[in-house]
Protein backbone atom coordinates (compact mmCIF):
# COMPACT_ATOMS: atom_id res chain seq x y z
CA UNK A 1 0.00 0.00 0.00
CA UNK A 2 2.98 2.34 0.46
CA UNK A 3 4.81 1.60 -2.78
CA UNK A 4 6.44 4.79 -4.06
CA UNK A 5 5.84 6.64 -0.78
CA UNK A 6 8.50 8.20 1.44
CA UNK A 7 7.89 7.82 5.16
CA UNK A 8 9.94 9.87 7.63
CA UNK A 9 10.11 8.49 11.16
CA UNK A 10 11.35 10.90 13.83
CA UNK A 11 12.58 9.16 16.99
CA UNK A 12 13.24 11.14 20.18
CA UNK A 13 14.58 10.15 23.60
CA UNK A 14 12.10 7.72 25.14
CA UNK A 15 12.18 4.08 26.15
CA UNK A 16 9.34 3.55 23.66
CA UNK A 17 11.86 4.06 20.84
CA UNK A 18 12.30 0.29 20.64
CA UNK A 19 8.79 -0.03 19.14
CA UNK A 20 9.75 2.07 16.13
CA UNK A 21 12.09 -0.62 14.83
CA UNK A 22 9.10 -2.83 14.10
CA UNK A 23 7.17 0.12 12.68
CA UNK A 24 10.05 0.83 10.29
CA UNK A 25 9.96 -2.82 9.23
CA UNK A 26 6.20 -2.68 8.64
CA UNK A 27 6.48 0.45 6.49
CA UNK A 28 9.35 -1.05 4.51
CA UNK A 29 7.41 -4.28 3.95
CA UNK A 30 4.49 -2.22 2.63
CA UNK A 31 6.79 -0.77 -0.04
CA UNK A 32 7.79 2.58 1.46
CA UNK A 33 11.15 4.30 1.34
CA UNK A 34 11.70 4.70 5.08
CA UNK A 35 14.00 7.40 6.42
CA UNK A 36 14.70 7.55 10.16
CA UNK A 37 15.81 10.70 11.95
CA UNK A 38 16.94 10.52 15.57
CA UNK A 39 17.70 13.01 18.28
CA UNK A 40 21.00 12.59 20.16
CA UNK A 41 19.08 11.42 23.22
CA UNK A 42 17.26 8.75 21.20
CA UNK A 43 20.60 7.07 20.43
CA UNK A 44 20.84 6.19 24.13
CA UNK A 45 17.72 4.01 23.81
CA UNK A 46 18.23 2.29 20.44
CA UNK A 47 21.24 1.97 18.15
CA UNK A 48 20.96 3.70 14.75
CA UNK A 49 22.39 0.56 13.13
CA UNK A 50 19.09 -1.17 13.93
CA UNK A 51 17.17 1.27 11.75
CA UNK A 52 19.82 1.26 9.03
CA UNK A 53 19.63 -2.53 8.83
CA UNK A 54 15.83 -2.49 8.60
CA UNK A 55 15.43 0.38 6.13
CA UNK A 56 18.59 0.22 4.01
CA UNK A 57 19.05 3.96 4.58
CA UNK A 58 21.48 5.93 6.72
CA UNK A 59 19.95 6.99 10.01
CA UNK A 60 20.21 10.79 10.21
CA UNK A 61 21.14 12.50 13.47
CA UNK A 62 23.60 15.33 12.86
CA UNK A 63 22.43 18.29 10.78
CA UNK A 64 26.02 18.94 9.67
CA UNK A 65 26.98 15.34 8.91
CA UNK A 66 29.02 15.47 5.68
CA UNK A 67 28.81 11.74 5.03
CA UNK A 68 26.07 11.94 2.41
CA UNK A 69 25.59 13.14 -1.17
CA UNK A 70 25.81 16.91 -1.29
CA UNK A 71 22.41 18.54 -0.71
CA UNK A 72 20.67 20.46 2.00
CA UNK A 73 19.57 17.17 3.48
CA UNK A 74 16.72 18.26 5.74
CA UNK A 75 15.16 20.24 2.86
CA UNK A 76 15.68 17.42 0.37
CA UNK A 77 14.03 14.92 2.69
CA UNK A 78 11.16 17.27 3.46
CA UNK A 79 10.39 17.67 -0.25
CA UNK A 80 10.25 13.90 -0.77
CA UNK A 81 8.21 13.09 2.34
CA UNK A 82 4.63 11.85 2.07
CA UNK A 83 4.24 11.70 5.86
CA UNK A 84 6.32 12.56 8.92
CA UNK A 85 5.59 10.54 12.06
CA UNK A 86 7.28 11.77 15.23
CA UNK A 87 7.22 8.78 17.59
CA UNK A 88 7.99 8.52 20.37
CA UNK A 89 7.66 12.24 20.94
CA UNK A 90 9.21 13.34 24.24
CA UNK A 91 8.05 16.42 26.13
CA UNK A 92 11.30 18.08 25.08
CA UNK A 93 10.89 17.58 21.33
CA UNK A 94 7.19 18.47 21.49
CA UNK A 95 8.15 21.76 23.14
CA UNK A 96 10.78 22.46 20.49
CA UNK A 97 8.51 21.83 17.52
CA UNK A 98 5.55 23.69 19.03
CA UNK A 99 7.69 26.77 19.59
CA UNK A 100 9.62 26.75 16.33
CA UNK A 101 12.99 25.61 17.69
CA UNK A 102 14.97 23.78 15.00
CA UNK A 103 18.36 22.87 16.42
CA UNK A 104 18.97 19.32 15.13
CA UNK A 105 18.27 17.16 12.09
CA UNK A 106 14.88 15.97 13.30
CA UNK A 107 13.43 19.36 14.20
CA UNK A 108 14.83 21.18 11.15
CA UNK A 109 13.37 18.51 8.85
CA UNK A 110 9.91 18.50 10.41
CA UNK A 111 9.85 22.30 10.17
CA UNK A 112 10.58 22.07 6.44
CA UNK A 113 7.90 19.43 5.75
CA UNK A 114 4.60 20.34 4.09
CA UNK A 115 3.30 16.75 4.19
CA UNK A 116 0.95 15.42 6.90
CA UNK A 117 2.70 15.44 10.28
CA UNK A 118 1.76 13.09 13.11
CA UNK A 119 2.97 13.25 16.71
CA UNK A 120 2.74 10.36 19.17
CA UNK A 121 3.60 11.55 22.71
CA UNK A 122 5.29 9.11 25.09
CA UNK A 123 6.23 10.09 28.62
CA UNK A 124 5.33 9.82 32.30
CA UNK A 125 1.68 10.42 33.16
CA UNK A 126 2.44 13.55 35.21
CA UNK A 127 4.66 14.97 32.49
CA UNK A 128 1.99 14.39 29.87
CA UNK A 129 -0.62 16.27 31.88
CA UNK A 130 1.72 19.12 32.75
CA UNK A 131 -0.12 22.25 31.54
CA UNK A 132 2.92 23.31 29.50
CA UNK A 133 2.98 20.02 27.56
CA UNK A 134 -0.78 20.16 27.02
CA UNK A 135 -0.50 23.72 25.79
CA UNK A 136 2.26 22.70 23.36
CA UNK A 137 0.08 19.88 22.02
CA UNK A 138 -2.76 22.35 21.54
CA UNK A 139 -0.39 24.58 19.57
CA UNK A 140 0.63 21.66 17.36
CA UNK A 141 -3.01 20.82 16.64
CA UNK A 142 -3.58 24.48 15.76
CA UNK A 143 -0.75 24.27 13.23
CA UNK A 144 -2.21 21.18 11.58
CA UNK A 145 -0.31 18.40 13.35
CA UNK A 146 -2.27 15.25 14.14
CA UNK A 147 -1.82 13.97 17.69
CA UNK A 148 -2.05 10.25 18.48
CA UNK A 149 -3.52 10.04 21.96
CA UNK A 150 -1.35 7.96 24.33
CA UNK A 151 -2.69 4.81 25.94
CA UNK A 152 -3.20 3.98 29.59
CA UNK A 153 -0.97 1.23 30.95
CA UNK A 154 2.19 0.46 32.86
CA UNK A 155 4.85 3.10 32.24
CA UNK A 156 8.62 2.71 32.22
CA UNK A 157 8.95 3.63 35.92
CA UNK A 158 6.34 1.10 36.98
CA UNK A 159 3.50 3.59 37.40
CA UNK A 160 0.19 3.00 35.69
CA UNK A 161 -1.23 5.97 33.87
CA UNK A 162 -1.85 7.76 30.61
CA UNK A 163 1.30 8.51 28.61
CA UNK A 164 2.17 5.20 27.03
CA UNK A 165 2.83 5.21 23.27
CA UNK A 166 0.37 2.99 21.35
CA UNK A 167 1.50 -0.23 19.73
CA UNK A 168 3.26 0.02 16.39
CA UNK A 169 0.28 -1.56 14.60
CA UNK A 170 -1.84 1.50 15.40
CA UNK A 171 0.94 3.90 14.41
CA UNK A 172 1.18 2.03 11.12
CA UNK A 173 -2.54 2.65 10.60
CA UNK A 174 -1.91 6.38 11.02
CA UNK A 175 0.81 6.22 8.36
CA UNK A 176 -1.52 4.40 5.97
CA UNK A 177 -4.34 6.83 6.68
CA UNK A 178 -2.06 9.77 5.92
CA UNK A 179 -0.62 8.70 2.60
CA UNK A 180 -1.62 5.25 1.30
CA UNK A 181 -4.45 6.62 -0.85
CA UNK A 182 -5.72 9.86 -2.30
CA UNK A 183 -8.66 11.17 -0.28
CA UNK A 184 -11.03 10.75 -3.21
CA UNK A 185 -13.93 9.66 -0.97
CA UNK A 186 -13.68 12.63 1.39
CA UNK A 187 -17.13 13.89 2.27
CA UNK A 188 -18.80 10.55 1.50
CA UNK A 189 -20.68 8.67 4.21
CA UNK A 190 -20.42 4.91 3.82
CA UNK A 191 -22.08 2.18 5.85
CA UNK A 192 -20.64 -1.35 5.65
CA UNK A 193 -22.01 -4.51 7.25
CA UNK A 194 -19.65 -7.39 8.01
CA UNK A 195 -19.41 -10.72 9.77
CA UNK A 196 -22.02 -13.31 10.75
CA UNK A 197 -25.17 -12.95 12.78
CA UNK A 198 -26.22 -15.43 15.46
CA UNK A 199 -29.75 -16.66 16.17
CA UNK A 200 -30.17 -18.18 19.63
CA UNK A 201 -31.78 -21.60 19.86
CA UNK A 202 -31.51 -21.68 23.65
CA UNK A 203 -29.13 -20.14 26.23
CA UNK A 204 -26.29 -22.39 24.97
CA UNK A 205 -26.71 -22.95 21.21
CA UNK A 206 -27.21 -20.68 18.21
CA UNK A 207 -27.50 -20.73 14.41
CA UNK A 208 -24.81 -18.92 12.42
CA UNK A 209 -22.54 -19.33 9.38
CA UNK A 210 -18.84 -19.44 8.53
CA UNK A 211 -18.37 -15.74 7.78
CA UNK A 212 -15.23 -14.18 9.31
CA UNK A 213 -15.98 -10.57 8.34
CA UNK A 214 -12.68 -10.14 6.50
CA UNK A 215 -14.21 -8.78 3.29
CA UNK A 216 -16.42 -6.24 5.01
CA UNK A 217 -13.63 -5.11 7.30
CA UNK A 218 -11.31 -4.67 4.31
CA UNK A 219 -13.90 -2.47 2.60
CA UNK A 220 -14.40 -0.36 5.73
CA UNK A 221 -10.64 0.02 6.25
CA UNK A 222 -9.88 1.06 2.66
CA UNK A 223 -12.85 3.44 2.55
CA UNK A 224 -11.51 5.17 5.68
CA UNK A 225 -8.01 5.37 4.15
CA UNK A 226 -9.60 7.15 1.20
CA UNK A 227 -11.20 9.77 3.41
CA UNK A 228 -14.77 8.53 3.80
CA UNK A 229 -16.75 8.71 7.03
CA UNK A 230 -17.32 5.01 7.67
CA UNK A 231 -19.79 3.19 9.91
CA UNK A 232 -19.16 -0.55 10.26
CA UNK A 233 -22.05 -2.67 11.55
CA UNK A 234 -20.40 -5.90 12.60
CA UNK A 235 -21.48 -9.30 13.78
CA UNK A 236 -19.23 -11.29 16.11
CA UNK A 237 -15.73 -11.62 14.61
CA UNK A 238 -12.15 -12.04 15.81
CA UNK A 239 -11.05 -8.94 13.90
CA UNK A 240 -9.86 -5.69 15.44
CA UNK A 241 -11.90 -2.64 14.51
CA UNK A 242 -10.20 -0.72 11.70
CA UNK A 243 -8.77 2.61 12.81
CA UNK A 244 -10.76 5.73 11.89
CA UNK A 245 -13.98 3.69 11.61
CA UNK A 246 -17.08 3.80 13.83
CA UNK A 247 -18.07 0.24 14.69
CA UNK A 248 -21.49 -0.86 15.89
CA UNK A 249 -21.48 -4.38 17.31
CA UNK A 250 -24.56 -6.57 16.81
CA UNK A 251 -25.48 -10.19 17.45
CA UNK A 252 -28.71 -11.21 15.73
CA UNK A 253 -30.19 -10.40 12.32
CA UNK A 254 -32.76 -8.22 14.08
CA UNK A 255 -29.95 -6.31 15.81
CA UNK A 256 -28.23 -5.74 12.46
CA UNK A 257 -31.50 -4.76 10.77
CA UNK A 258 -32.21 -2.13 13.43
CA UNK A 259 -28.66 -0.75 13.41
CA UNK A 260 -28.53 -0.52 9.63
CA UNK A 261 -31.95 0.99 9.11
CA UNK A 262 -31.33 3.56 11.84
CA UNK A 263 -28.17 4.84 10.12
CA UNK A 264 -28.77 4.11 6.42
CA UNK A 265 -30.82 7.23 5.77
CA UNK A 266 -27.77 9.46 6.29
CA UNK A 267 -25.47 7.43 4.03
CA UNK A 268 -24.32 8.05 0.48
CA UNK A 269 -23.30 4.42 -0.02
CA UNK A 270 -24.50 1.29 1.80
CA UNK A 271 -22.56 -1.95 1.30
CA UNK A 272 -24.00 -5.13 2.79
CA UNK A 273 -21.10 -7.58 3.03
CA UNK A 274 -22.39 -9.39 6.13
CA UNK A 275 -23.48 -13.02 5.90
CA UNK A 276 -26.71 -12.87 7.86
CA UNK A 277 -28.11 -16.09 9.31
CA UNK A 278 -31.13 -16.65 7.06
CA UNK A 279 -33.25 -18.43 9.65
CA UNK A 280 -33.95 -18.27 13.37
CA UNK A 281 -35.96 -20.51 15.70
CA UNK A 282 -39.65 -19.78 15.32
CA UNK A 283 -41.49 -18.36 18.30
CA UNK A 284 -43.38 -21.41 19.53
CA UNK A 285 -44.12 -22.93 22.88
CA UNK A 286 -41.63 -25.45 24.24
CA UNK A 287 -44.30 -28.17 23.96
CA UNK A 288 -44.45 -27.72 20.16
CA UNK A 289 -40.72 -28.35 19.65
CA UNK A 290 -40.27 -31.99 18.76
CA UNK A 291 -37.61 -34.02 20.57
CA UNK A 292 -37.00 -37.67 19.86
CA UNK A 293 -34.14 -40.14 20.29
CA UNK A 294 -31.89 -37.39 21.65
CA UNK A 295 -32.33 -35.19 18.53
CA UNK A 296 -33.92 -31.76 18.70
CA UNK A 297 -36.10 -30.56 15.81
CA UNK A 298 -36.36 -26.78 15.65
CA UNK A 299 -39.08 -24.93 13.75
CA UNK A 300 -37.49 -22.08 11.80
CA UNK A 301 -38.64 -18.80 10.32
CA UNK A 302 -36.82 -16.39 8.01
CA UNK A 303 -34.89 -13.48 9.48
CA UNK A 304 -35.24 -9.89 8.29
CA UNK A 305 -34.16 -9.23 4.69
CA UNK A 306 -32.00 -6.16 5.21
CA UNK A 307 -31.21 -5.59 1.54
CA UNK A 308 -34.83 -5.79 0.43
CA UNK A 309 -35.82 -3.22 3.03
CA UNK A 310 -32.98 -0.90 2.01
CA UNK A 311 -33.90 -1.28 -1.65
CA UNK A 312 -37.51 -0.38 -0.95
CA UNK A 313 -36.54 2.69 1.11
CA UNK A 314 -33.49 3.88 -0.85
CA UNK A 315 -33.16 7.64 -0.78
CA UNK A 316 -32.54 9.65 -3.94
CA UNK A 317 -28.90 9.48 -5.03
CA UNK A 318 -28.00 6.71 -2.59
CA UNK A 319 -25.97 3.76 -3.91
CA UNK A 320 -26.86 0.32 -2.59
CA UNK A 321 -24.42 -2.58 -2.98
CA UNK A 322 -24.92 -6.17 -1.90
CA UNK A 323 -22.93 -9.41 -1.91
CA UNK A 324 -24.12 -12.70 -3.36
CA UNK A 325 -22.45 -15.98 -2.36
CA UNK A 326 -23.56 -18.84 -4.56
CA UNK A 327 -22.69 -22.48 -5.13
CA UNK A 328 -24.32 -22.75 -8.59
CA UNK A 329 -25.71 -20.49 -11.34
CA UNK A 330 -23.79 -17.59 -9.79
CA UNK A 331 -24.45 -14.97 -12.46
CA UNK A 332 -28.11 -15.88 -12.97
CA UNK A 333 -28.96 -16.00 -9.27
CA UNK A 334 -26.99 -12.85 -8.45
CA UNK A 335 -28.57 -10.84 -11.25
CA UNK A 336 -32.01 -11.94 -10.03
CA UNK A 337 -31.15 -10.64 -6.53
CA UNK A 338 -29.91 -7.36 -8.03
CA UNK A 339 -33.28 -6.73 -9.65
CA UNK A 340 -35.48 -8.12 -6.89
CA UNK A 341 -33.81 -6.13 -4.12
CA UNK A 342 -33.45 -2.91 -6.16
CA UNK A 343 -29.65 -2.82 -5.87
CA UNK A 344 -27.29 -0.67 -7.92
CA UNK A 345 -24.46 -3.20 -7.82
CA UNK A 346 -24.00 -6.73 -6.56
CA UNK A 347 -20.70 -8.50 -5.86
CA UNK A 348 -20.94 -12.20 -6.66
CA UNK A 349 -18.66 -15.11 -5.91
CA UNK A 350 -18.84 -18.88 -6.00
CA UNK A 351 -18.04 -20.51 -2.68
CA UNK A 352 -16.74 -23.59 -4.49
CA UNK A 353 -14.05 -21.59 -6.30
CA UNK A 354 -10.52 -21.83 -4.93
CA UNK A 355 -9.42 -18.60 -3.23
CA UNK A 356 -12.95 -17.27 -2.72
CA UNK A 357 -15.44 -17.22 0.10
CA UNK A 358 -15.26 -17.43 3.87
CA UNK A 359 -12.07 -17.39 5.93
CA UNK A 360 -9.60 -16.70 3.11
CA UNK A 361 -7.41 -13.63 2.63
CA UNK A 362 -8.25 -13.61 -1.08
CA UNK A 363 -11.44 -13.45 -3.11
CA UNK A 364 -12.60 -14.02 -6.69
CA UNK A 365 -15.60 -11.85 -7.51
CA UNK A 366 -17.71 -10.58 -10.37
CA UNK A 367 -19.20 -7.11 -10.18
CA UNK A 368 -22.69 -7.08 -11.67
CA UNK A 369 -24.78 -4.06 -12.73
CA UNK A 370 -28.15 -4.10 -14.50
CA UNK A 371 -26.49 -3.58 -17.88
CA UNK A 372 -23.00 -5.09 -17.53
CA UNK A 373 -20.62 -7.16 -15.45
CA UNK A 374 -16.90 -7.14 -14.63
CA UNK A 375 -15.05 -10.31 -13.65
CA UNK A 376 -12.03 -9.74 -11.41
CA UNK A 377 -9.07 -12.12 -11.07
CA UNK A 378 -8.07 -13.59 -7.72
CA UNK A 379 -7.03 -10.71 -5.45
CA UNK A 380 -6.46 -10.03 -1.79
CA UNK A 381 -9.59 -8.81 -0.08
CA UNK A 382 -7.98 -5.36 0.31
CA UNK A 383 -7.41 -5.25 -3.46
CA UNK A 384 -11.02 -6.27 -4.08
CA UNK A 385 -12.08 -3.49 -1.70
CA UNK A 386 -10.05 -0.94 -3.66
CA UNK A 387 -11.56 -2.04 -6.98
CA UNK A 388 -15.11 -2.10 -5.57
CA UNK A 389 -14.77 1.39 -4.08
CA UNK A 390 -13.34 2.64 -7.39
CA UNK A 391 -16.49 1.45 -9.18
CA UNK A 392 -18.81 2.85 -6.50
CA UNK A 393 -17.05 6.21 -6.73
CA UNK A 394 -17.54 6.24 -10.50
CA UNK A 395 -21.26 5.59 -9.98
CA UNK A 396 -21.56 8.49 -7.51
Amino acid sequence: MLKGKTVLLGVSGSIAAYKIANLARMCKKAGADVQVLMTENAVNFINPITFESLTGNKCLIDTFDRNFQYSVEHVALAKRADVFLLAPASANVIGKVANGIADDMLTTTIMACTCPKIVSPAMNHNMYYNPIVQNNLTRLRHYGYEIVEPETGMLANGDTGNGRMPEESLLFEYVLQACAFEKDLAGKKILVTAGPTREAIDPVRYLTNHSTGKMGYAIARVAAYRGADVVLVSGATNLACPAFVERIDVVSARDMFEAVTERAGDMDIVIKAAAVADYRPATVSREKVKKSDGELTILLERTEDILSYLGQHKKKGQILCGFSMETQDMLKNSRAKLVKKNLDLIVANNLKQTGAGFGTDTNVVTLIWKDREEELPIMTKEEVAVKLLDRLKEMG
